[in-house]
């Protein structure tokens, strides 16, 4: 009886963590197939903003060594591997206070997603000679780029930390005579070094998939300006990247002569969008369009991933259509029907969250943006649904963004509601509590990580992604979520 007994405690017990997200598929609108609440470990999440390096304690031993790479060519179905790690991590952006942190964070975030809106709404802002001579920004105060990964440029290779940027097509590095350039953790590239750069001549087909390209001569010359002041500019240039131990020839990549904004420590971006000049654009049919990456959790001291290749598409992944919208062509839009607290699906019409005819609204995935945007009727409507179900919670002043927040100073758990997105055609995505209640400081205020949109478009930012396997399969228009493969 004894044994009955202890059996059916253990059944009925709830889970004390979420450790991966869990995606069901099932009819809209039907009831959620999984339990309505969860609960999250507060010493835990409080224990991960304390920072500590991935896996090694110093940068030497994390990454292979310029003279240590061992190259091999891309070929047709080649996998190709990166470690990925946020940029907190690294040496020169660590800090001991977690609420300055998480400020600046914040900052980088708000600049972010005014950047994204303002180029869809076309007001990119351009530049004249006279703007090169602007002082240089710190990326610790303003811009995104969140998550890094470790290149080899040229050859010999020499690596270098660049920004991932799922938003964006150019890939471009920091190059030397440099006239204006940010502080980086690495020398800045010296082309003159590399017996591979070539630069890319006017008339070349290249140069005229660069918008806003120009002459100077006989040069292709590029700008990218971003919607926060920051830009790159410089010469096109074709050259050989180390990826892995992967050798991939040919790139054009930018070499930026002058730089402002918001990469510090990064030595450039590695464009990953969904234009033809992104790195997943050039790899093309050598990796069959497909890219996935998993974003690493907070906290863990271990890295992310950054794979590229048809091989990497995980089996059981819940796959969802890709959108376009012609006016946004690098960014990547998915379906969203609704979302769900408790187990209960909020009263949100499936027309808040469409990518109409002229482009507006929608749903986009971004890695460097941070907190998930949402249309602010849909936002009140679903922060009222879980505060409603958070009631028994003691609550604490609005911090930053965020106007949902606790305190939960001397709690070991609480529970809380799931949170879940309806995803078009069926699958629901439910996150765990870790990626939605984050702490905001060391002691013990935990906020609702998202946060109202300016605008129709609704944006779904790294946090809300961490520790799930994402995919995307360009060639046959889907993006696929899998599970925690971190």
């Amino acid at each position: 009886m004894l044994i009955l007994l202890l059996l059916l405690f253990l059944l009925l017990s709830p889970p004390q963590f979420v450790i991966s997200a869990t995606v069901t598929t099932t009819s809209a609108g039907h009831a959620i197939p999984f339990p309505p609440f969860e609960h999250l470990n507060i010493k835990q999440s409080i224990a991960a903003t304390k920072l500590r390096p991935p896996a090694s304690s110093s940068n030497a031993d994390q990454y292979t060594a310029d003279s240590e790479i061992t190259q091999k060519p891309i070929s047709h179905n080649s996998t190709v591997k990166l470690h990925l790690v946020h940029r907190d991590k690294l040496a020169f952006s660590w800090r001991n206070d977690h609420r300055r942190r998480f400020e600046s964070r914040m900052k980088r975030d708000a600049r972010r997603v005014a950047s994204l809106i303002r180029r869809l709404s076309g007001g990119g802002a351009a530049y004249e000679v006279s703007d090169f001579g602007s002082e240089v920004i710190s990326g610790m105060e303003q811009g995104s780029g969140e998550y890094f990964v470790r290149i080899g440029v040229g050859s010999p290779a020499r690596s270098q930390y660049m920004v991932i940027d799922s938003g964006s097509d150019i890939v471009w590095v920091q190059c030397q005579p440099c006239s204006q350039c940010y502080h980086q953790s690495d020398p800045v590239f010296d082309p003159a070094d590399s017996a591979s750069f070539s630069g890319v001549s006017c008339s070349s087909s290249v140069c005229e998939r660069v918008e806003n390209s120009g002459c100077h001569a006989g040069r292709c010359k590029y700008e990218v300006s971003y919607g926060d002041g920051s830009y790159t500019k410089g010469t096109l240039a074709l050259e050989t990247l180390t990826i892995g131990h992967t050798v991939v020839q040919n790139v054009a990549i930018g070499c930026g002569h002058m730089n402002r904004g918001m990469f510090v420590g990064a030595a450039g971006l590695l464009g990953l969008g969904g234009g033809s000049m992104s790195l997943v654009g050039q790899l093309g049919g050598q990796t069959g369009g497909a890219f996935s990456y998993c974003l690493v959790s907070r906290g863990t001291g271990s890295f992310g991933s950054l794979e590229f290749g048809r091989s990497v598409l995980p089996v059981g992944a819940a796959w969802v259509p890709l959108l376009r919208n012609s006016r946004a062509p690098s960014f990547y839009y998915l379906g969203l029907s609704g979302l769900g607290v408790g187990g209960t699906r909020v009263p949100i019409s499936e027309d808040t969250f469409r990518l109409n005819e002229l482009g507006d609204g929608g749903v986009v995935m971004d890695t460097g943006t941070a907190v998930t945007r949402l249309p602010a009727a849909a936002y009140v409507a679903f922060r009222d649904t879980f505060m409603a179900e958070t009631a028994n919670l003691p609550r604490a002043p609005g911090v930053s963004i965020f106007d949902t927040c606790y305190d939960l100073n001397g709690f070991v758990t609480v529970r809380v509601p799931t949170v879940s997105f309806f995803l078009s055609g069926g699958p629901i995505l439910t996150l765990p509590a870790r990626n939605f209640l984050i702490p905001v400081d060391e002691r013990g205020t935990f906020c609702f990580a998202f946060a109202p949109s300016p605008s129709d478009l609704s944006i779904i930012g790294n946090i809300q992604q961490e520790g799930i396997q994402i995919s995307f399969d360009g060639s046959n228009g889907y993006v696929g979520f899998g599970p925690n493969v971190c």
